[in-house]
């Protein structure tokens, strides 16, 4: 609570269900929130933004200075820089590894009969799986299978040999695995890889800024392994998505009902209270409700998006906001970027708010201590306390911004080729590269990443999702990103129409015919492929067009884009997407200027060895001039190295 503050300018955001609460608490004055704070903050520290801060000895914090060039211990700010950097890489890979280990842990405590509450819902992407980590169905039911694709995740996570990694090896392309041998950057394993970074930036190890540098793309690596197996266990226990059409935005709260925003990052639990929400409209209705509504935030919105139809109700940066309309009776919290502020705010209303995990609380909170083995009984005491909340709120006057929109999400890599397969169904993924063949699109573009105040929430993401759109550009989009999407009318056939350009709309019109009799909508503007973790997703696709294409992937005209990077999982992403092969821009410099060497690896040098590489652009224009132009390179390199393969009637080159 604040009273008698100076106004402040915090209208730093486009969305306007957003700058409508926003403007109603300015007048308030009442309540703090993420966008007062973020103006309270500044100035922030120039030391921290450029990475030369060192604290990693007692002996500091250290700051690089032109008066003072090295660190107590002699390090140099290119040393400073690259630690702090590929710390940031495992303390991402540490975040998604957490999800993962938690759906390892639960496959094991099924396959135990110790977690009955859950189920193998889709046999036939735990047959999928197996084939493509070499196992054999044969004879075997498909718990059995699923004990031997379990003992490879848990390889995997924990193997100390050199031995490649299956769910690297296995969903990348020959010519990527040959450069991570070559450069020596191919993980032993996820636990092994976070464990080397933090020993060799622990004071007196490591100084070397260029093998530093290495070791975080090695886990970076390791990070893409933990979440391509959260994704693929996610699918086995809950069901691969399919195309499902909600809404999104504040306006699909709904006060006659108990409203639980369900928010974090794992599906566990989440999942759980969707069902049971469901179970339960008799016990809310006793209460007075018409039922109860379950809405999503962040990845754990984004899970029950695609499974369950879930409606969105914002991205990670306005989590508080909707708290202050009155009408969210129950805020249910797992892991991963949520805000300590919502209690703050909770405080002030009657919402309630409930953690589940035991190394994830906040302070005065309720907490239900979530347990695989009682997962239904669990869910079910969260749902009766948020109905407990709704009747403490019932006849309370709410103010619901009405604004929402209708979004189509649900696109896995299984969805997305159906829905090609459907043009070609033999070899779906053509209908892509020869699309971009003919010049109908000039490639495809992945949205991922946070939202950060740094810059002004969800605009650079909507600006460059429109720009590329009107330049014949397929766009794909997973988290927060796909958030922006959602809650701005992006998502949906509607958007095709406003925004697209000819080529795309030639396209899209081309799948929409074929697919008349399989989709109850027309196809979005934007495909949603999920949360952060189904990243993975969007990679695979870029190993299909490489292997349609019959090229390494420093060769697919495919750009991956984090307009507002925000979290270490974001550092750890894109830099395995630079990693594998992809161009990545980031809408927030990251904290490496203080090192033109470190700077200069990421912008050029990794180009050189790994083919792909990072552009710093915080100005939306720019950065969409410049992410086609990182298309257009690939494109017209593509199209040289063919017609040269095809005059001396040789194999397409595999170099970039």
């Amino acid at each position: 609570m604040s009273e008698g503050k100076k106004k402040i300018d915090n209208r730093r955001t486009i969305d306007p269900a957003a700058l409508s609460v926003i403007d109603t608490n300015s007048a308030n004055g009442q309540v703090e929130t993420a966008y007062e704070r973020y103006v309270n903050m500044q100035p922030q520290c120039n030391f921290g933004r450029t990475g030369v801060c060192c604290r990693i000895c007692l002996q500091g914090p250290c700051r690089i200075t032109k008066k003072s060039s090295k660190g107590v211990c002699g390090a140099h700010g290119y040393t400073i820089v690259a630690r702090n950097l590929i710390r940031a890489i495992a303390g991402g890979c540490g975040a998604h590894a957490d999800h993962s280990r938690h759906m390892i842990y639960t496959i094991h405590e099924l396959l135990e009969g110790k977690a009955p509450d859950y189920s193998i819902e889709d046999p036939e992407k735990l047959h999928r799986v197996a084939d493509r980590l070499g196992l054999s169905a044969d004879g075997k039911d498909d718990k059995e299978l699923l004990k031997e694709v379990l003992t490879h995740a848990e390889s995997d996570f924990t193997k100390i040999n050199e031995e490649p990694c299956k769910w690297l090896e296995t969903t990348v392309v020959p010519e990527r695995m040959k450069v991570f041998t070559d450069c020596n950057i191919q993980p032993r394993s996820v636990h092994t890889s976070i464990s080397e970074i933090m020993g060799s930036t622990h004071m007196g190890v490591d100084h070397d800024p260029v093998n530093l540098i290495f070791q975080g793309l090695k886990t970076s690596l390791a990070d893409y392994i933990g979440m391509h197996i959260a994704t693929d266990l996610s699918d086995i226990l809950f069901g691969t998505p399919k195309p499902v059409t909600t809404e999104a935005n504040f306006g699909v709260i709904d006060p006659d009902m108990v409203n639980i925003a369900v928010h974090g990052h794992n599906p566990l639990l989440s999942e759980m209270i969707v069902r049971q929400a469901r179970e339960m409209k008799s016990e809310a209705e006793a209460a007075g409700a018409k039922g109860v509504k379950c809405m999503g935030i962040c990845c754990t919105g984004n899970e029950v998006l695609m499974r369950q139809g879930v409606p969105v109700l914002t991205n990670f940066l306005s989590q508080e906001l909707p708290i202050m309309t009155g009408a969210v009776d129950l805020m249910v919290v797992d892991v991963q970027c949520i805000m300590p502020g919502v209690k703050a705010v909770a405080d002030c209303y009657h919402t309630r708010v409930v953690t589940t995990m035991s190394h994830s609380k906040i302070p005065g909170s309720y907490h239900v201590e979530f347990t695989e083995a009682r997962a239904v009984e669990k869910a079910r005491e969260v749902v009766t306390l948020a109905i407990e909340a709704f009747k403490e709120r019932k006849d309370k006057e709410v103010d619901i911004p009405e604004i929402k929109h209708k979004l189509t999400a649900g696109f896995s890599m299984e969805a997305m080729e159906e829905v090609l397969g459907a043009v070609n169904p033999e070899e779906p993924i053509k209908v892509i590269t020869d699309a971009v063949d003919s010049g109908q699109l000039r490639g495809v573009v992945l949205f991922a990443g946070c939202n950060n105040l740094r810059v002004p929430h969800d605009a650079s993401g909507a600006y460059l999702i429109k720009e590329l759109a009107k330049n014949n550009v397929l766009i794909v989009a997973t988290g927060c990103a796909a958030g922006t999407a959602a809650k701005l009318g992006l998502m949906n056939a509607e958007a095709v129409e406003e925004y697209a350009g000819e080529g795309l709309k030639a396209f899209y019109k081309t799948l929409n015919e074929a697919n008349k009799d399989k989709l109850k909508e027309d196809l979005p503007l934007v495909f949603h492929m999920g949360s952060c973790v189904d990243n993975s997703r969007a990679y695979d696709l870029t190993t299909a067009l490489a292997r349609q294409w019959g090229v390494d992937v420093p060769k697919v005209p495919f750009v991956a884009s984090a307009p507002e990077a925000m979290s270490e999982k974001a550092v750890s992403i894109g830099s395995w997407c630079v990693t594998l092969g992809v161009p990545t821009h980031v809408g927030v410099v990251p904290e490496v200027t203080g090192s033109a060497l470190v700077d200069g690896i990421a912008l050029q040098i990794a180009e050189d060895v790994y083919g792909g590489y990072f552009i710093w652009e915080e100005d939306p224009e720019k950065a969409a001039e410049k992410i086609l132009g990182a298309l257009d390179e690939r494109t017209w390199k593509l199209k040289v190295h063919k017609e040269t393969a095809e005059k001396f009637e040789t194999e397409l080159s595999a170099g970039w």
